[in-house]
């Protein structure tokens, strides 16, 4: 028989306290909820815990004997929850994030927003950048990534699921210059490149052929450091565009947006967010890796 705790919850107050009302009263429920309750659990072991008159109540030898033995238990729970409150209220400041601009699992606002809320007393700043730096020298808490760029003598937890990179057009374009069979066949077609900063190269297309990567220079028509933008002109017809499969999740589902190249394009390791090895982590940050695990754990 699985025993119910919550009728274990009700026999403490009742046994704490001078009274039944005053046991509901703690518990804020009614007199007769907690003489049920109480009635409940005694059906269930077989025993009378507590006598009852009209004027008083105490409890039976065999009612002494579990408050004794649940006693322990009890406190340590209440520390338990007391020591999760003490940890809630010390979760404060100002969280620095360095986020890559195409980590969709951060930036797509669900799981910044549920830790905020979980954590009111902690100001989040997120600063979206592509570029290299070492975010400890830097300032910063931590930073999300693709796992495949993070220094190894960071710590890294996994933020996303495994990401694709995928070629996408609009049908329109696709029935004008027709589908490339081959990654280097991008050559030959409009094509909407990104770069990370003004003074950067364009990002060399990657894909996989038999086991082994390989980069397409495509000789964009227009580039761009703007995801948005990139993403707009592939709607409007422009060309072939490359990114995360994530980036363009919602145009492939309604079909405003094909995929191009699919056996090219496996599945790889995804975003992680990492922090430089702590002996004493801020619990801000504490926090935040605990809240990226459950929020990963949810979503599995």
């Amino acid at each position: 028989m699985r025993a119910d705790l919550n009728l274990l919850a009700v026999f403490a107050a009742v046994a704490e306290e001078p009274s039944f009302r005053a046991a509901a009263d703690r518990l804020g429920v009614t007199r007769s909820a907690v003489s049920q309750s109480l009635r409940r659990l005694e059906e269930d072991i077989g025993v009378s815990l507590v006598r009852r008159t009209t004027r008083s109540m105490s409890l039976t030898e065999e009612g002494e004997r579990l408050r004794d033995e649940i006693a322990p238990a009890i406190a340590e729970m209440r520390a338990a929850l007391e020591g999760v409150r003490a940890h809630r209220s010390d979760v404060r400041g100002q969280l620095r994030l360095a986020v890559s601009s195409i980590a969709e699992s951060v930036l797509s606002g669900t799981l910044l927003a549920d830790f905020g809320r979980a954590y009111p007393d902690v100001q989040i700043d997120v600063l979206v950048t592509d570029e290299e730096f070492d975010i400890v020298a830097e300032g910063f808490d931590a930073g999300v990534r693709l796992g495949e760029v993070i220094e190894q003598d960071m710590i890294a937890v996994p933020v996303s699921d495994d990401q694709r990179q995928v070629a996408v057009c609009t049908p329109s374009y696709l029935a004008q210059a027709g589908a490339p069979s081959h990654p280097r066949e991008l050559a030959a077609h409009r094509c909407i490149g990104w770069r990370s900063a003004p003074r950067a190269a364009p990002y060399r297309w990657e894909f996989t052929e038999d086991g082994r990567d390989f980069t397409v220079d495509v000789a964009p028509e227009v580039t761009t450091n703007d995801m948005h933008l990139m993403i707009k002109l592939a709607r409007s017809g422009a060309g072939i565009t490359f990114g995360m499969e994530d980036t363009f999740r919602a145009d492939l589902q309604n079909g405003v947006l094909v995929s191009l190249l699919e056996p090219f394009c496996p599945p790889f390791p995804g975003f992680f967010l990492y922090y430089p090895t702590r002996r004493n982590m801020p619990s801000k940050l504490r926090a935040f890796v605990d809240h990226v695990a459950r929020h990963r754990r949810s979503r599995g």
